[in-house]
């Protein structure tokens, strides 16, 4: 049965966005084709109509979880006080709870850089949260000041993660929080 291109458009977005999830929840090691296809609803030979590889479907996975989060990005850096906001919502339970919706620097990104296959993608998403910060901080040294907040909350968002005790996850993020919010005050 030969299905319409926009059939195929379609399907090919629902497996991007699938995948993009899968890989900030499993990692890219922890996702493979054939439950990523099933849960789909999909064959895991019709994979290879969309795409030519997995190293496709990940980078368009990186691309749109770059795009989902820059949507929620540029709201949080509309509001009053953008820098304590951002703070709040990289720190937040919600962000430490669900990988599948958050940043991909601490999961898709740092699984390529694990794997020596560093993304322009990741310095996209990077360098996008970068200026974003850096255009709330004041000095001369904003964009090194930027750096280290952002380090500082991938750091701590990620050990948080990896913690079995949920009372230290918390305390990481709270610490953390307070931390950086109070120096920028």
């Amino acid at each position: 049965m030969r299905y319409s291109q926009d059939h195929k458009a379609q399907t090919h977005q629902r497996i991007i966005k699938e995948a993009s999830a899968r890989f900030r929840r499993d990692g890219i090691g922890g996702t493979g084709l054939q439950p990523l296809m099933k849960a789909l609803g999909l064959t895991h030979g019709g994979f290879y109509s969309h795409f030519k590889s997995k190293d496709e479907l990940v980078e368009k996975a990186l691309q749109a979880a770059s795009d989902q989060v820059d949507g929620l990005c540029a709201e949080i850096f509309a509001q009053e006080n953008p820098l304590h906001a951002f703070i709040d919502t990289y720190l937040s339970q919600w962000h430490q709870t669900s990988p599948h919706e958050g940043c991909p620097l601490l999961t898709i990104s740092s699984e390529l850089g694990l794997r020596g296959q560093p993304s322009p993608t990741s310095d996209q998403v990077l360098n996008n949260r970068l200026a974003q910060i850096a255009n709330t901080l004041q000095g001369d040294n904003r964009a090194d000041q930027a750096i280290v907040i952002m380090s500082t909350l991938v750091g701590a968002l990620l050990l948080s993660r990896s913690v079995a005790d949920a009372e230290c996850a918390q305390h990481l993020l709270d610490v953390t929080r307070n931390h950086l919010k109070q120096s920028q005050d």
